[in-house]
């Protein structure tokens, strides 16, 4: 069996993409056996957190509040029969409200901001839930083509419980402009995209504090979240 749905995925090389003209495949894919696929990996428990980790917007403070939209981003870690997956460790980096990383290789002449490191990570619940606070990520350029523009967007990296439930992956906000011109999203199949987009929930929101996203992550199987 396939750890990866090729159904879904982006391909490996999509020229659009220049990236992956240099770093897909260049022989055949090993298949993976199935001893390998179930190969349970460490599961962290709270041990590994500290205090507000899952508060990007209180995480790196110094002088005062991170500049910016604050937003709520909340769901649920599922594997793919749509059970809940405990103690799931989602480590989440993003750019700035400027659309700038804290990263010795960013090139971006936007603002930096002293009160915001725009990195934080979050456990799973016993129902597979976890939210974070942060501050809505800016667009940026990247250099990729003629005036190149990534959408907003946040990372994240997801540590399950077994090989197979190894990913990382990206968030998208509804509506964005700049999705139809972003090669990185438009790699990923048509029918396949809404994976990545988180859904706007004012039922979620913190009044007079956050908007909040609900962004679920499916681990395995044809609705599995899609690899960056």
């Amino acid at each position: 069996m396939d750890l990866v749905n090729f159904d879904v995925q982006p391909p490996h090389l999509y020229p659009p993409y220049k990236s992956t003209i240099l770093r897909s495949p260049t022989r055949p894919l090993l298949p993976v056996r199935e001893l390998i696929k179930d190969l349970s990996v460490p599961v962290f428990g709270e041990s590994v957190l500290q205090q507000f980790d899952n508060d990007l917007t209180k995480n790196a403070r110094v002088n005062g509040e991170p500049i910016g939209e604050r937003i709520k981003v909340a769901g649920r870690v599922l594997d793919e029969a749509g059970r809940p997956q405990p103690n799931v460790l989602l480590e989440i980096w993003q750019a700035n409200a400027a659309g700038r990383y804290v990263h010795r290789s960013e090139v971006h002449d936007a603002p930096l901001d002293p009160n915001f490191l725009g990195g934080g990570r979050v456990l799973t619940d016993r129902e597979g839930r976890y939210s974070f606070y942060t501050i809505k990520p800016g667009a940026y350029p990247w250099g990729n083509h003629h005036n190149a523009w990534r959408p907003n967007h946040i990372h994240f990296s997801v540590l399950g419980h077994q090989l197979a439930h190894r990913l990382v992956t990206q968030m998208y906000f509804p509506g964005d402009p700049l999705f139809e011109f972003d090669p990185i999203y438009q790699s990923v199949p048509a029918h396949a995209r809404e994976l990545l987009v988180a859904k706007f929930r004012m039922d979620w929101t913190d009044p007079e504090f956050a908007l909040a996203y609900e962004f679920n992550i499916v681990l395995g199987g044809r609705h599995q979240i899609l690899f960056e």
